[in-house]
């Protein structure tokens, strides 16, 4: 007969149950994971799987009771890490909605919007089109394999600890919110410039001849530039984001880094 102390059972639960808390908080904020087309059982299994797999690799857990008030607080911490991971390749994704509905405004689509079940919420159509191929571009340089690389790698850079992680770590978090509109008006800016060149030629030939119908002949100008804008950019829209997850990827060895408990 096999006996296990309740040491030994809590040194399992915990070196099982602390990985996948950070787990879960990746799968919850990330792109691709948390998509609300993945159900949450799916997410909770893949995260067990992903858990189990990488469990001989993990470093030695702290020897703390899951159960106890310290497990569960370590547990919460683990959660919040994992989605701050999370949230920094987030922020790529919420770069280029911003792009968008900047463009779709000047095109003189700002009307044409619909709900996302994603986003929660009105969402421009314009917007909704460049994330779709921000995330196709995300899975073809296997973006989500890399998620879960440097998920893994992470419990290296910033082991699990009853140490209470760095109040700095979550300020450089929200200093990394600027990238959200930095990297969308520049995302933004040729299209912009595009159209305020087709604004300008408009205004220049409505002085020229005040019988024209501004706004008859306008809008189709307007948006017949923006198209054309776009066709242009695309050219050149993968290479744009793939340089911003590769800094995002950065970003994150700094987030952890930052994160570390000081004198840890």
């Amino acid at each position: 007969m096999i006996d296990v102390s309740t040491a030994q059972l809590d040194a399992w639960i915990g070196a099982l149950m602390f990985p996948l808390g950070r787990l879960l908080g990746l799968f919850s904020s990330a792109p691709v994971f948390s998509n609300r087309g993945v159900s949450v059982r799916v997410r909770l299994a893949i995260g067990m799987g992903v858990a189990i797999a990488v469990l001989p690799v993990m470093p030695p857990m702290p020897q703390v009771p899951p159960g106890s008030g310290l497990g569960l607080a370590i547990f919460a911490q683990q959660i919040f890490i994992g989605i701050a991971i999370g949230f920094v390749m987030r922020i790529v994704f919420a770069a280029v909605d911003m792009a968008g509905a900047l463009i779709g405004m000047q095109m003189g689509l700002s009307f044409a919007i619909f709900f996302d079940p994603d986003a929660g919420g009105q969402t421009a159509v314009l917007s909704d089109f460049l994330n779709l191929l921000a995330t196709l571009i995300f899975l073809a340089i296997n973006g989500h394999l890399l998620m879960v690389d440097i998920l893994v790698r992470s419990f290296e850079w910033l082991p699990v600890s009853t140490a209470v992680v760095d109040a700095g770590g979550w300020g450089f978090l929200a200093r990394a919110g600027v990238t959200v509109f930095s990297a969308g008006l520049l995302l933004s800016l040729p299209i912009i410039a595009i159209l305020l060149i087709a604004n300008i030629a408009l205004g220049v030939l409505t002085r020229a001849a005040p019988q024209l119908n501004l706004f008859a002949v306008g809008f189709p100008i307007t948006l017949t530039a923006g198209f054309i804008g776009v066709l242009l950019v695309m050219t050149n829209f993968a290479p744009v984001l793939q340089s911003l997850f590769e800094r995002s990827f950065d970003t994150i060895a700094l987030l952890l880094e930052a994160l570390a408990p000081r004198g840890g």
